[in-house]
């Protein structure tokens, strides 16, 4: 593997404070499918989206308003060959102040070009973090994965 992680960034004029809060809020971007606590030092949380993604993540840092990192403990692909992919990668969110502006950079550590999911992972994060957590710290709302109606299957286990 080479050092081409995925990575992006980009400035906005809200506090570190109020950018930390919406990148701690992963039900606010991502997905409403989080399940689990997503704001403390070794909390888990699991995502996933249809019968497509399911990945299972530990918070390994968390330092208010500077820095958020994620580790994936555990991950499942339905359309690569090696369906866990992204299991043992490191996923950060650093926060600094930039010209009065606060500066995100995302990166996610070990999602390189080699790795058969990169364009479809380059697109997903990209939507997600320039489009969706973008939007969630400059306006309040971002444009996370809606939750899915219970098929009658779930419904049914539920009851």
């Amino acid at each position: 593997m080479n050092d081409q992680h995925f990575s992006t960034t980009f400035l906005v004029d809200q506090t570190p404070k109020e950018t930390f809060e919406a990148i701690i809020n992963v039900r606010g971007w991502w997905s409403e499918e989080i399940e689990g606590n997503t704001e403390f030092i070794n909390d888990e949380f699991t995502y996933h989206y249809k019968d497509v993604h399911y990945c299972h993540l530990l918070l390994t840092e968390v330092l208010p308003y500077k820095k958020v990192e994620w580790s994936v403990k555990y991950n499942y692909f339905n359309f690569t060959r090696d369906s866990s992919e992204w299991t043992g990668t490191k996923v950060t969110f650093d926060i600094s102040e930039e010209d009065n502006r606060t500066r995100v950079r995302f990166t996610h550590h070990g999602l390189v070009p080699e790795f058969e999911c990169y364009d479809i992972c380059f697109n997903g994060w990209s939507n997600c973090i320039n489009g969706s957590l973008y939007s969630l710290i400059t306006t309040g709302k971002g444009q996370p994965n809606k939750k899915e109606a219970a098929s009658p299957v779930k419904r049914r286990l539920a009851d």
